[in-house]
């Protein structure tokens, strides 16, 4: 099973990207997303920027996970 998480991008530097996930900070990949803009979200999968998502329904996925990760406690 593969899991991709939204991320939100703070700041775009040629083919990587700096995103933040849950407040923590990484850089990834946008090769397969080149129209990436900052400030989009993106669903990110092993490092990768797989496709871009709209505000609403990274919110929507990051809610759910969070409420798995507290029933998971």
């Amino acid at each position: 099973m593969c899991l991709a998480i939204p991320a939100l991008v703070k700041s775009i530097e040629g083919q990587l990207a700096e995103v933040e996930i849950g407040g923590t900070s990484r850089s990834i990949s946008i090769s397969l997303t080149p129209e990436v803009r900052t400030g989009d979200y993106v669903l990110l999968h092993t490092g990768y920027a797989i496709s871009i998502i709209d505000q609403d329904e990274a919110r929507e996925t990051l809610e759910l996970l969070e409420e798995l990760a507290d029933r998971i406690e």
